[in-house]
């Protein structure tokens, strides 16, 4: 597990982390998500031994990292950072070589983390004459040639279709599968919604929330129901406690003071009519985002 605790990061006044603290479990994809500005470039750069923090302490497994422990980090910047004028196979291959593997291994890896992303009919060409989603791919299959046991990548959907994205996704699944910790930022609120199984938001510098995906959405679920009756439920305007959201005939969205008004709503409906459906509504990511960092 990746542990961070208590980071703290200061540019002479300014503090732009303050006590930022979460895990990064093994096997698991961990969104970080936050407005531009909000911290989380530099917390992944203090992760990475790219900046020095003024408190705090980053662990990995228990143990404080060690500049030997970080090279075998994988790490995607959201800047590109590839030579434009080498090939896709060459660059990737070089950087395998990087970490110590032989000529024939560094090939092969290349090969088939490039293939997987969806490259294998752009090997030979440069980098430069690649679309900018292929680009970001190449730059992803840069961060996962060595096999890391802990990947950190910046904005890594930027420029991608969804079918690409659903292909990346895959192959981030297959490296967490192997037991390795995954942590990528997005501003695409329905990806990390949708892909991640953790969840950390960030504003001002500061942790807003954490915690598996589920487990935040049923944590800040509140009381938001949909009703449906083969009746009307117009007369749910005049309940005590319910704030319509949503109404259409024989179906509403409602919010509920507390569970007894919830309680009182179905047992009226059912008076009044069959009910089809009374379900608790479970809010986005981005509904979450908008409360925690009001």
């Amino acid at each position: 597990m990746l542990q961070l605790t208590g980071l703290t990061k200061r540019f002479g006044a300014r503090t732009v982390l303050d006590d930022v603290s979460f895990g990064v479990e093994r096997g698991r994809l961990t969104g970080f998500v936050g407005g531009n500005g909000a911290g989380k470039t530099t917390t992944m750069r203090i992760v990475l031994g790219l900046l020095a923090d003024n408190g705090g302490e980053v662990l990995l497994d228990g143990a404080a990292l060690t500049a030997d422990r970080r090279r075998g980090f994988g790490y995607m910047p959201e800047e590109r950072g590839l030579y434009p004028k080498m090939k896709v196979l060459e660059q990737i291959t070089y950087l395998a070589r990087l970490h110590g593997f032989s000529a024939r291994d560094a090939a092969a890896r290349a090969t088939e983390i490039l293939e997987k992303l969806g490259l294998a009919e752009r090997l030979g060409d440069a980098i430069e004459s690649l679309s900018l989603g292929n680009q970001q791919r190449a730059q992803i299959a840069a961060a996962l040639v060595h096999g890391p046991d802990v990947l950190i990548l910046d904005e890594p959907f930027s420029g991608l279709d969804p079918l690409a994205v659903d292909v990346v996704v895959s192959v981030l699944q297959e490296r967490a599968a192997s037991g390795a910790a995954v942590l990528f930022s997005s501003h695409q609120l329905d990806v990390v919604e949708r892909l991640c199984d953790d969840l950390v938001i960030i504003a001002g510098g500061t942790v807003r929330a954490a915690g598996g995906r589920d487990e935040l959405r049923r944590e800040h679920g509140g009381s938001r129901f949909e009703l449906a009756t083969s009746g009307d439920t117009g007369w749910l305007r005049a309940e005590p406690g319910v704030d319509v959201v949503e109404f259409d005939g024989g179906r509403a969205v409602f919010d509920a003071a507390d569970a007894e008004t919830a309680a009182r709503v179905l047992r009226r409906a059912v008076a009044e009519g069959d009910v089809t459906a009374f379900t608790p509504l479970q809010p986005s990511l981005a509904q979450i985002f908008k409360e925690v960092v009001a």
